[in-house]
């Protein structure tokens, strides 16, 4: 029995933004549609090595695909020159249970979380939202932007990162790709100033005060991914609508996770899960107001269907090598 074995490089030759996109969007409305069965992540920590293991299974029950993902975050890895994220993503055969592919899963956790947001923002943002604002300017945060420029007229990106040398590659990186202005800011403050802010750090310290956010803002919470991270003040997520990709896991390891813990928020106070809203289950938006938060922790179907997506245009292109398992 053969195994197709993906390599980045074969990932990256099938996998664009925008179909990435159309997958990952398809993959929240079925997860709202309650079709798909995703337990949450689970964790091992490795404390003395300051990072972490997770596993990710899951099952679109419509689709027939099944597979599962296992994914690493060790932030002192770049001292180390090794990614900070690594990660493969098997696919599974239901019918028989075999491996039908492995594939690297560190460009594609990239893609589909840069895709996650961009599916909250075409859902969640304002009709006219012109400007974005980006704190963090890593990896993730080019994936975002590619994701909502996607969905979104971008007039200016407005960033800021702790490494101003972090802001002038990403500048000339996304140039090429983003057509706007960007504008280098000081402060997270400054930043601030946006209609939709994108946060993409580890921080477990709140690094964007509510009183900087003016209403109407719409707001892709991206860092906090593991218990104890948090981005926003909790007094913020009081004062907007919150949308999570996931309740339960997001609870445990989301940007709600340390309010919730704290009593500063209640897991009752969560809208609803993207999905619903992708589904139209639930409504999205309902005013230019509104301060609509999207708390992204990552989930199973979003690698699933990015994967299968990826394994089938491999297969139509014979890209890829064929390994014996046995």
């Amino acid at each position: 029995m053969d195994i197709l074995w993906l390599d980045q490089s074969d990932v990256k030759s099938v996998l664009d933004m925008s179909s990435t996109l159309s997958a990952v969007e398809s993959g929240f409305r079925e997860h709202g549609l309650k079709k798909v069965q995703m337990p949450p992540k689970s964790y091992l920590y490795f404390t003395e090595h300051n990072g972490d293991l997770r596993t990710m299974p899951s099952f679109m029950e419509e689709q027939d695909i099944s597979g599962v993902k296992i994914v690493n975050v060790h932030p002192d890895n770049r001292e180390k020159g090794l990614p900070t994220v690594m990660a493969v993503v098997v696919l599974n055969s239901t019918e028989t249970g075999a491996p039908l592919a492995v594939m690297d899963g560190s460009y594609l956790t990239d893609m589909r979380t840069g895709a996650a947001g961009g599916v909250a923002t075409k859902y969640l943002a304002r009709r006219d939202s012109r400007v974005v604002g980006m704190v963090g300017v890593g990896d993730q945060a080019r994936t975002q932007l590619l994701a909502i420029s996607e969905v979104m007229d971008i007039d200016e990106v407005k960033i800021t990162s702790r490494k101003p040398s972090s802001c002038d590659s990403f500048e000339k990186e996304m140039k090429q790709a983003v057509n706007c202005d960007f504008t280098r800011k000081g402060s997270i403050e400054d930043v601030c100033d946006c209609d939709v802010l994108v946060t993409t750090t580890p921080v477990r310290s709140p690094i964007v005060r509510s009183e900087w956010v003016r209403d109407g803002t719409h707001i892709n919470a991206i860092g906090a991914d593991a218990m104890g991270k948090q981005e926003l003040e909790s007094s913020l997520l009081k004062r907007s609508k919150v949308i999570v990709d996931d309740i339960v896991q997001a609870s445990h390891s989301g940007e709600v996770n340390v309010s919730i813990s704290s009593g500063a928020f209640a897991e009752s106070e969560i809208y609803a899960e993207l999905g619903e809203i992708v589904a139209g289950t639930k409504p999205g938006r309902e005013s230019d107001e509104e301060i609509t938060i999207f708390d992204s922790t990552g989930l199973a179907v979003q690698d699933l269907v990015t994967a299968n997506m990826v394994y089938e245009k491999a297969l139509e292109k014979g890209i890829g090598r064929k390994l014996p398992l046995f």
